[in-house]
């Protein structure tokens, strides 16, 4: 069983298509919507859990790249610039998933990509913006 994290970034023509549903069903596999905002009239962004056979989950992939929608994975959409972060733990308050966290010994501050769900929290609460968006 594999599992990663990815954003699909829709398209505003594809937003009424079913293509997660038709996705799931025809590769077998699970997901998990960790966020999302798709609206009307502009671009849809959606943060996805997806659970199954790593082939199948590459295939999936690659059937949404076809359908139109932009595939990145998760950990390129949410970035820590270190050289900017000066440690104040600002971000770490604010994360509900403990992507950020301070290391006891050291007080330093930890990112676990593996572990962010691109929720953005961190972006406004950071004061020397060392966390952003990669587009």
């Amino acid at each position: 069983m594999a599992a990663t994290r990815i954003v699909i970034h829709y398209p505003q023509h594809l937003i009424d298509a079913p293509l997660i549903s038709r996705m799931v069903r025809r590769y077998d596999i699970d997901f998990n919507i960790l966020r999302a905002n798709i609206t009307p009239q502009a671009e849809g962004v959606m943060v996805l859990g997806l659970e199954g056979d790593g082939g199948s989950i590459l295939e999936a992939l690659e059937w949404a790249r076809r359908q139109g929608l932009r595939v990145q994975p998760l950990d390129k959409d949410v970035v820590r610039d270190d050289s900017r972060c000066t440690q104040c733990g600002a971000c770490v308050v604010v994360c509900p998933t403990g992507a950020l966290s301070k290391e006891p010994r050291t007080q330093e501050v930890q990112f676990h990509a593996d572990q962010c769900v691109a929720c953005e929290f961190c972006v406004p609460a950071c004061p020397p913006r060392a966390m952003r968006v990669s587009l």
